[in-house]
């Protein structure tokens, strides 16, 4: 696609949005096109020392309903992805790590987000007090044995895909 134009549209709270006009090159027509503008986003695999990952269950207002997911969010305007990741886990579930191993990244919705998701595992985790949720959130945190994860990865019972993304990455790479 080739861009021909593009204007700043309604900043919209964690996003803003761009207009993006551009032509088709298969058929020469001129679309116009929304796109989310937003920082990048982190998200961790944290392994406890039995062997159990932790996963937080929380409402996501765009399907109306809860999900498992791993604990993650927005990287804050200057902040590295890891350093997002460190804070994300300590504010969702009340825990810190020793180990990092970054996991890599994924588009977070390259249909019309501009952002990536940065995946990490960490180990030697410690409790360090009560998670700090934002006020918008009620997160309930769960601890689920890897083999039980990796089964329900497998089984399709993952909503959310960044966690499914981290998932497969992780168990890839045999960690």
């Amino acid at each position: 696609m080739q861009k021909l134009h593009s204007e700043p549209g309604p900043h919209l709270r964690l996003f803003s949005t761009r207009y993006d006009q551009v032509r088709n090159p298969r058929n020469g027509l001129i679309h116009t096109v929304v796109v989310l503008e937003g920082n990048d986003a982190a998200q961790v695999v944290a392994l406890t020392p039995d062997d159990k990952i932790l996963l937080v269950r929380q409402y996501r207002f765009g399907i109306g309903d809860y999900t498992l997911e791993l604990p993650g969010g927005i990287i804050d305007t200057g902040e590295t992805p890891e350093a997002a990741a460190r804070r994300e886990l300590r504010e969702e579930t009340g825990h810190q790590a020793e180990q990092w191993q970054y996991l890599g990244k994924n588009a977070s919705n390259p249909v019309f987000m501009s952002a990536y998701v940065h995946h990490f595992a960490a180990r030697g985790l410690q409790w360090v007090g009560d998670p700090a949720q934002d006020p918008g959130e009620d997160i309930q945190l769960e601890a689920i044995d890897r083999s039980e994860v990796r089964r329900r990865l497998l089984a399709g019972e993952f909503q959310h895909p960044h966690t499914v993304c981290a998932l497969l990455a992780f168990f890839r790479d045999g960690i």
